[in-house]
């Protein structure tokens, strides 16, 4: 494991002890955990940002998409019954 030094205001390191006690961990464990959850969270927005363009530019290319009154239905529907038929494609005008 490599280290790596971080400079913290003071505030901040009275914070995250104070914190961390709370916690039942250490400063260290908790900055550990406070960093691989910020990196969890990018790593999973650049996931949704990188699907979110490829369908964007399939919708683009092919032309078809849901609209959105038919989205609406449908996500209204599973949410009172789980039993909604799925959306289809049409040809966008």
């Amino acid at each position: 494991m490599s280290t790596t030094t971080i400079r913290l205001p003071e505030a901040l390191k009275a914070r995250i002890a104070s914190v961390a006690q709370l916690a039942d961990t250490t400063a260290h464990n908790f900055i550990l955990e406070a960093i691989a959850e910020k990196t969890a969270q990018a790593e999973q927005r650049n996931a949704f940002i990188t699907e979110a363009n490829a369908r964007y530019a399939n919708m683009l290319a092919t032309g078809n998409a849901v609209t959105w009154d038919e989205m609406k239905r449908y996500v209204l529907a599973e949410a009172k019954d789980k039993s909604a038929s799925r959306p289809v494609m049409t040809r966008l005008k």
